[in-house]
């Protein structure tokens, strides 16, 4: 984001969107004050977090459902439909958030295209333009952050971040562009534990970590062995795997089958592994792992599917592995 200027600290990724959101509603009341310009714009298949406003951003059913009504003046498209931006993102919109890549939602990328067009869209109408990269941000994509592959043209002017900031330990941030923040006065944001000392002398050493381009480096070259892996699976089991998505170590596979079974056999034997989106095996393992510790977790994999997808009956499950166990054993 080469136009950053100011940075609201705050706790974790749902405040961090939460704040985004109200800025985007700030600059859409200072730009047009009789307040027009009020919709926030996201995606289906999004994830933005928990609290109402970043719920309101995240139309799944799943989470919305339990707590609606949602707050209104948020308007949802279809994620790298570049045909509807126009009719989407019009005078009344005030921001647009969207992730460089969805994790939640099954691991979908962006193509450059359709974020070039968001920005282009935004900068006719007036509207801030959100990237959330709370998930595939702070060097994730083997870059320290996932829009950089863009063109200076399409940054964002609020960029959202949490999760690998701390570490673990709870801090999300805030960054925004000078025309964001003259909009932005004292009084009209706050947070009690944001900017505390301890968090952000935490995150000050992290980001020291997390910027090393060696790091990245290393991150690029294990996305490699995941995929080599990944492509070799696929021959393996065409009808069952059907597509490999994601950059860097945010990967995913699209199965045409639950997957449950397979995160269940994978776990009987030490590997723990995640689902998102319909269907899709999720893989975000830490960004230090070693190319020896990724050929052992999908050896294991490997494992697992075979004794899914191929017989069974045959395999003994390891200790414990009811599930995957033949009736009457």
């Amino acid at each position: 984001m080469h136009t950053a200027s100011k940075v609201f600290t705050c706790n974790s990724g749902t405040e961090a969107n939460e704040a985004a959101i109200k800025f985007a509603r700030k600059v859409g009341k200072t730009r047009t004050p009789s307040g027009d310009r009020h919709e926030i714009v996201s995606f289906h298949n999004s994830f933005h977090g928990r609290t109402m406003g970043a719920l309101s951003a995240t139309p799944n059913p799943k989470y919305q459902k339990p707590f609606s009504p949602m707050i209104p003046g948020f308007k949802y498209g279809n994620y790298n439909d570049e045909s509807s931006i126009n009719d989407l993102v019009n005078e009344k919109t005030c921001g647009v958030i969207v992730e460089p890549i969805q994790g939640e939602g099954g691991v979908n990328v962006a193509t450059s295209s359709f974020l070039q067009a968001l920005r282009a869209r935004c900068n006719e109408v007036g509207a801030v333009l959100i990237y959330d990269e709370i998930q595939c941000g702070l060097g994730r994509t083997g870059q320290l952050w996932a829009h950089q592959f863009l063109p200076q043209s399409a940054h964002p002017d609020i960029l959202t971040t949490a999760k690998a900031l701390g570490n673990g330990f709870p801090i999300g941030a805030t960054i925004v562009s000078e025309d964001v923040a003259q909009c932005v006065v004292t009084g009209d944001h706050g947070t009690t534990f944001g900017g505390n000392p301890l968090a952000c002398r935490s995150a000050h050493y992290i980001m020291s970590r997390l910027s090393d381009p060696d790091l990245h480096s290393s991150v690029r070259a294990m996305e490699q062995l995941f995929r080599q892996r990944f492509t070799k699976l696929q021959a393996t089991y065409p009808d069952h795997i059907t597509e490999i998505r994601g950059r860097g170590l945010i990967l995913g596979l699209q199965l045409a089958v639950d997957p449950t079974p397979v995160v269940t056999a994978a776990r009987e034997r030490g590997v723990l592994i995640i689902t998102c989106g319909k269907n899709t095996l999720r893989f975000v393992p830490p960004l230090i792992i070693s190319a020896d510790e990724v050929e052992e977790g999908l050896a294991i994999l490997e494992q697992a599917m075979a004794v899914v997808f191929e017989h069974p009956q045959k395999i003994l499950g390891t200790k414990g592995q009811q599930e995957m166990a033949p009736a009457g054993r």
